[in-house]
């Protein structure tokens, strides 16, 4: 019997408390879960807010959605919650980390403020192009050159995977959210990308969170191309459910484990 692992949940819709966290722990054991791996967006600590000075100031939909979210928290606080889970038994095993949204220009900021903090795991993840914020909202997209986003997407991509400061790469292809396709073959980005994170040991995060979100658009998990690729490079794969409450821990997590066999 395989060992089942959730690899990116948030918890960032309720209170630090242990409460809170036990419901993630029981959603977990009525999905057959053994394993959680519990997160926060960086974007939530007041800590990381000049990271998107710049994006809010390129575009008015940013900084309305940043200035409802952005640096709300105290990263302190969140490190005490760890502390206080760490502490007790729980029936699932359960880790803690940290999403980190990639921006080139920030690598040795984010470095430093993610040092020594004692995280289990930090997964960097493409949520920009460049200051375009591509998985927000479709329309966004219109008027937008997708082949070029597409190939500076997978650049930074290889880019994040060189830069040393992560453990995994969050949902690696979510550039296909709303079902935009580049006109070219990606294969020398797969490889790439690929290459890139096995020299780095790195993980690829098998993700059900954008096909839930948008089940007409999106596709479950990554494309089979990059699978394949991932595998002959030897990357581990880790399925998760992108799960943003306790009801969807676990989601279609036995889907994406069977994508990944092939």
């Amino acid at each position: 019997m395989s060992y089942v692992i959730d690899g990116h949940i948030h918890i960032e819709r309720g209170p630090y408390t242990l409460e809170w966290i036990n419901e993630f722990v029981k959603r977990a054991q009525e999905t057959g879960v053994d394993e959680i791996r519990l997160l926060e967006h960086n974007f939530l600590f007041e800590e990381f807010v000049p990271m998107y000075e710049r994006a809010c100031r390129k575009s008015a939909f940013v900084d309305a959605w940043f200035q409802r979210v952005g640096g709300k928290r105290k990263l302190d606080e969140y490190l005490e919650l760890i502390e206080k889970i760490r502490a007790r038994e729980y029936p699932v095993k359960i880790k803690f980390g940290m999403e980190i949204c990639y921006f080139k220009e920030w690598e040795d900021f984010i470095a430093e403020h993610v040092k020594d903090k004692g995280f289990d795991f930090l997964l960097g993840s493409m949520h920009f192009v460049d200051d375009f914020a591509f998985d927000h909202t479709a329309e966004l997209w219109e008027g937008r050159d997708v082949d070029a986003i597409y190939r500076r997407y997978f650049e930074d991509s290889v880019c994040l995977a060189k830069s040393g400061i992560f453990s995994g790469i969050g949902h690696p292809d979510t550039i296909k959210l709303f079902g935009h396709r580049a006109s070219f073959p990606l294969t020398e980005y797969y490889e790439a990308l690929a290459k890139a994170l096995a020299e780095s040991g790195m993980y690829a995060d098998q993700n059900s969170g954008a096909f839930r979100r948008c089940p007409d658009t999106a596709t479950l998990g990554m494309d089979p191309e990059l699978i394949s690729i991932l595998k002959k490079h030897n990357v581990p794969i880790i399925t998760s459910s992108d799960a943003h409450c306790p009801e969807d821990v676990g989601y279609m997590i036995k889907e994406l484990e069977e994508q990944v066999r092939g």
